[in-house]
């Protein structure tokens, strides 16, 4: 190393680069000049050595190699610069500003280009060279620099015995320069590289040498690039197929004249990072010119968001620009960003961004990059860009991470214990892992009884952390990033009992205008603490709920108290409005207090009943909460509901409803209350065939009231009475407190209560066969519901006025009368009462012999009734089908029916209809020769319409002569046929 150093200027020095990529410079030393058609020239190991004097030099002549043998390679495939850059998947410009020195190689280029042209790993040698000489131009200012500089492979990589020895063995013979590789000029490509290039052998190493008279005329190269940044990949990733297919599927967009931008957002835990971590992962191949992960850090402890003009200083020095051309103003290195990828295929992720001013001066501006962002946040207004809102993972794909995380194989039983625990989860990718990687390091815990101890934790989100990782601080950032009036809100959203929320809901809960509420929510749902499954309709994950109501305990008691409490009095103010459009039963005072804050406007029924359907969740959650506190709320709130649970058919949760509200109001010593409460249960219990409990609450009821000197609620209660009566069979007491029950109406000149009473009375009147007067009653219940503009009353008058005449055999007037009451309660949505027009269809088609219509809309009526549990309607639409079956294919199929007929009737204690099930079951077996059993059946019938005092006792007493003149006829028979002995 001792001789005179000459620079790499000098026409006499030149480059040595072995096989590994490592270079030196030496003075030249009688190398034959190449010829023409000469391949790489191979230097003896012999050599002298030399030392690199020039960096820059270096650096301009291991990129003019590159270009060279790129050239070189190409031209003996036969190949232009379009054809060899279509086939790497390239832009020609990129090839070309390649071949003539003014643009970088980049690593995947060389992969890419030495796997197209076949030259094994020439190309990438030569960018080793590149790489390694650019890395000793950026170290030559250091005070003692290594002899030999590591490419970013060998950074950190022990130094091997020998390695810096093997490199200063051999020298240069002439005055040329001298390079890896080798390489010429493919004619008519333009490029001004000389073809003065050749190949000699020897052992151990190869060598490209050029005239540096030739080198000294080539633009200096770009710098070096790093090519990727992405961390490793998720090692237990687990489901998101669809959203992963998206993400691929944008790869593929080859014609796209833009930049591909995917945003993928979402609440914290939901697992962004992870999905486009591995999707980079697995398009990693497609984007050989780098990947870049960059951490904008909105979300991490103790810092702020990253500032985009910082980003983009690590971005452009990543690219290998040196600090010195790096312009300041956030513009400028933008557009340098841009213009450095273009012609590039790179994919970028910008993780956990803040807002899309963050974003935007980070996006490249070549249609072959690929942008994958992931926020906490909604991003609209980041133009071009495509959205992804990722969801928790979908039941069975959470109990599926929740088992690899886990390292466990679970037995047929604990897959329900994974089941619960991914529920209670909320089906929260961080949560399950975090859960699951706490039963992965103890392999002595039983999964179910893990799941148990996790189910009955009093404070689950302290369950849900490991090291430094919890699934609170993640909810924290989160709810740190909130200004105090939305932190405010967000509290008070963890008090709501309901499963989700709506403006004005929000607004009474948080004592704020409705437009506030409404811009409020919105910002929430755009940072993800809250999502919309429907239009305006707001929902908390489960553990974001919690979190809410955790944080909710900081603020004073009297300020949660009265939270809720104006949210009680905006729904029972709500409801009550509802409940003048649903109520059939004459309400003392149909008008509420107004809430704090607007409440909608419900103008029509069909408002009122939208309203109560969207609600019905928050309602009852809301009652139960009062019941629970013993609020003066309950009684009252359960009191509105009433009509809607009964004519929906929400009967099991009326009666847990109702029975709270009647203890509250018990508690609190409210009567008035508790007698609505009571009721209101009585009123359920009837249409659940529970009518002895149903007559012990109606008359309990009735009690309170008159201690009361409640006319109104007296007479509700009379009626009630009354429909209890008739359930029972005793048509005596029922057509009593029917008329008692009028009596009070008419003395209250209450009219829709007197339309009620007579359309009793009416039901009354036609059970025990006075067919005209209950026609005559069924007319002026109809012309009092219709003066008062009464829809679902005029339907009910219609249908019971249809059924009258379809007893006396006028099939014509009775189905049109049953068809407009089925036309109005479908229009109502009243689908309990549809039911029943259903079942009166189906009979008037069976009386008028339309079997088929009539199999069909009995059915339907029957399968109605079942799916509301209304025990007796089900039981009528059997036996109505057991008449059908008899008459049409048989009595076996139709006994079978009958007997489930009496089954329910039984169950309900409803002895008519037990009655006409016998009867039906007398029938079958009567043609089914078995007389001993249907004499029995029939008696059985006869007896309960005897003290029923119905019409049907008539005829069956008829029926049953006849069956017991055959039964004797029969044991006559068989006396006849015995054997004498």
């Amino acid at each position: 190393m001792g001789g005179t150093s000459r620079s790499l200027d000098d026409p006499g020095t030149m480059i040595r680069v072995r096989l590994d990529g490592h270079l030196r410079a030496q003075p030249g030393a009688g190398v034959d000049p190449p010829s023409p058609g000469d391949g790489p020239r191979v230097l003896p190991e012999s050599a002298a050595q030399g030392e690199v004097q020039d960096p820059d030099g270096l650096v301009r002549q291991s990129a003019a190699a590159f270009a060279a043998e790129l050239i070189r390679l190409r031209a003996g495939r036969g190949l232009s610069q379009l054809a060899l850059a279509r086939r790497m998947g390239y832009d020609k410009s990129y090839v070309s500003h390649v071949e003539r020195c003014t643009q970088a190689p980049t690593q995947p280029f060389a992969r890419q280009a030495d796997h197209v042209l076949g030259s094994g790993e020439a190309l990438r040698r030569l960018w080793h060279a590149y790489h390694t000489a650019h890395a000793a131009k950026r170290r030559q200012c250091r005070p003692a620099p290594s002899p030999v500089l590591p490419t970013p492979e060998d950074a950190g990589r022990p130094d091997e015995p020998g390695h810096a020895a093997e490199h200063d063995r051999a020298g240069a013979p002439d005055g040329r320069t001298t390079v890896v590789g080798d390489g010429r000029q493919a004619p008519g490509e333009g490029s001004s590289v000389p073809a003065s290039i050749g190949l000699r052998g020897a052992t151990g190493v190869q060598v490209l040498e050029y005239s540096a008279q030739h080198l000294d005329q080539l633009p200096p190269p770009a710098p070096i690039t790093l090519h990727t940044t992405l961390p490793r990949d998720v090692a237990d990733f687990t489901g998101r197929a669809e959203e992963l297919s998206r993400l691929l599927r944008a790869a593929d967009e080859g014609q796209a004249q833009v930049v591909s931008i995917h945003t993928v957002d979402g609440m914290p835990g939901v697992g962004k990072t992870a999905l486009v971590i591995h999707t980079a992962h697995l398009l990693a191949d497609d984007y050989p010119d780098g990947h870049r992960f960059v951490r904008l850090g909105t979300h991490t402890p103790g810092a702020a968001p990253a500032d985009p003009a910082g980003v983009l200083t690590q971005l452009l020095l990543s690219l290998g620009i040196s600090p010195r051309n790096i312009p300041q103003s956030l513009e400028e290195k933008a557009g340098m960003w841009r213009d450095a990828l273009t012609g590039r295929r790179m994919l970028l992720i910008l993780d956990d961004a803040a807002s899309a001013a963050q974003v935007e001066p980070l996006l490249p501006a070549s249609k072959d990059c690929l942008v994958l962002v992931t926020s906490r946040r909604r991003l609209p207004d980041l133009d071009g860009a495509s959205p992804l809102p990722l969801n928790t993972l979908p039941p069975l794909q959470a109990a599926d991470l929740f088992i690899r995380v886990s390292r466990r194989t679970p037995t047929a039983s604990d897959r329900s214990a994974v089941t619960q625990a991914v529920e209670l989860c909320g089906h929260l990718p961080l949560a399950i892992t975090l859960l699951a990687g706490r039963l992965a390091h103890h392999q002595a815990w039983n999964i179910k009884e893990f799941a148990d101890e996790f189910a009955t934790a009093q404070d689950r989100l302290a369950e849900l952390e490991a090291g430094d990782r919890a699934l609170a601080a993640s909810f924290d950032l989160s709810y740190q990033h909130l200004a105090p009036d939305l932190q405010r809100l967000y509290r008070r959203l963890g008090l709501h009992p309901g499963p989700d929320t709506d403006p004005y809901a929000t607004a009474a809960l948080d004592n704020i205008p409705l437009a506030t509420a409404r811009r409020r929510l919105n910002e929430l749902y755009a940072a993800h603490l809250i999502d919309e499954p429907a239009p305006r309709r707001y929902r908390l994950h489960d553990l974001l709920r919690t979190y809410a109501h955790t944080l909710a305990r900081q603020d004073p008691s009297s300020d949660r108290g009265q939270a809720v409490t104006r949210l009680i009095d905006y729904y029972h103010h709500t409801a009550r409005t509802a409940d003048r459009y649903l109520s059939t039963v004459p309400r003392q005072d149909n008008t509420a207090a107004s809430p704090s804050t607007t409440a909608p406007a419900l103008a029509t029924r069909d408002q009122a009943l939208a309203w109560m359907r969207a609600e019905l969740p928050n309602l009852l959650a809301t009652a139960h909460h009062a019941a629970t506190d013993h609020l003066p709320h309950a009684a009252a709130l359960a009191h509105t509901m009433a009509a809607f649970l009964d004519q929906e058919g929400h009967w099991a949760e009326a009666i847990a409803l109702h029975e709270a509200a009647a203890h509250t109001a018990h508690t609190l010593n409210s009567p008035d209350a508790e007698a609505h409460a009571v009721l209101d249960l009585g009123w359920v219990r009837r249409r659940t065939g529970n009518s002895p409990a149903a007559g012990e609450l109606a008359q309990r009821a009735y009690d309170l009231y008159h201690s009361l000197d409640n006319r109104l609620g007296q007479a509700n209660a009379l009626r009630a009475l009354g429909l209890v009566r008739q359930m029972t069979g005793d048509y005596t007491e029922a057509a009593q407190l029917a008329q008692r029950a009028y009596d009070l109406y008419h003395s209250l000149s209450n009219r829709a209560g007197q339309a009620n009473a007579l359309l009793d009375l009416c039901r009354v009147r036609r059970r025990t066969g006075d067919y005209p007067e209950a026609g005559e009653l069924a007319q002026r219940a109809y012309d009092l519901y219709h003066s008062l503009d009464n829809r679902l009353g005029q339907a009910n008058a219609r249908l019971d006025l249809g059924w009258v005449r379809r007893l006396t055999g006028d099939y014509p007037e009775a189905g049109g009368l049953a068809q407009q009451a089925y036309d109005l309660y479908r229009a109502l949505g009243n689908r309990q009462n549809e039911a029943w027009a259903l079942l009166e269809l189906g009979q008037i088609n069976r009386d008028s012999r339309n079997y088929t219509a009539a199999a069909d809309l009995l059915e339907r009526s029957r399968a109605r009734f079942h799916e509301l549990g209304d025990r007796k309607g089900e039981a009528e639409a059997l036996t109505a089908a057991g008449d059908l079956q008899a008459a049409t294919i048989g009595p076996e199929p139709a006994l079978d029916t009958y007997r489930q007929a009496l089954t329910l009737a039984r169950q309900i204690h409803s002895p008519l209809d037990q009655a006409h099930a016998l009867e039906g079951i007398a029938s079958c077996h009567a043609a089914l020769h078995h007389h001993r059993e249907a004499v029995q059946s029939l008696r059985e019938a006869i007896a309960l319409y005897q003290r029923l005092g119905v019409a049907e006792t008539a005829r069956a007493t008829d029926h049953l002569k006849q069956l017991e003149t055959a039964l004797r006829q029969s044991a006559h028979r068989g006396r006849g046929k015995e054997p004498h002995y």
